[in-house]
């Protein structure tokens, strides 16, 4: 009895997660994002409607973003034909922030190699994805935008795998 009543209260309380959704919620069944990415173009999630879709949220300060992205980057571009997109979404508080990412990566990457991102944090973005604790946090999305996995941290073999699979 004494267990029970501790997970009503546990219930009652909202305890957060890490997903940052509470203990009585459950996760969207679809995912959206509506928002402007780095260049001023209009964004949602519908957009890429069909396709498997990994939104990786990151900030430009994050060694371990960095490593994540140049690999998803690469995976991007060889996997772009096979419906597949990668979405990024930043998370730093500072504008400027994202901006000299941009300013970085247009510099380094050809225009084919670099995917869309946007500033979580810009006037009008809306998104369901919840609180965002750990970074990198990846969602990937199948054609429907409902959650075929998460990956708080960096993203695990096994991840991969899953990715692939996924297309």
């Amino acid at each position: 009895m004494l267990r029970r009543d501790f997970i009503q209260s546990v219930l009652a309380s909202g305890l957060m997660l890490s997903s940052g959704l509470s203990l009585a919620q459950k996760p969207p069944t679809t995912y959206t994002l509506d928002g402007t990415d780095i260049y001023g173009k209009k964004l949602n999630l519908n957009d890429f409607a069909g396709m498997t879709v990994l939104v990786s949220f990151f900030t430009f300060d994050c060694a371990l973003c960095s490593d994540d992205l140049k690999l998803m980057r690469e995976f991007y571009v060889r996997n772009v034909k096979n419906k597949f997109m990668l979405l990024g979404v930043n998370l730093d508080s500072n504008k400027k922030d994202l901006d000299e990412y941009n300013e970085i990566t247009t510099h380094a990457y050809p225009k084919d190699q670099r995917f869309p991102t946007v500033w979580r944090n810009a006037p009008g973005h809306k998104d369901n994805f919840g609180v965002v604790a750990t970074q990198p946090t990846h969602f990937v999305l199948d054609h429907k935008a409902q959650l075929k996995f998460k990956r708080e941290g960096k993203f695990q073999p096994d991840d991969w795998d899953n990715l692939w699979l996924s297309l």
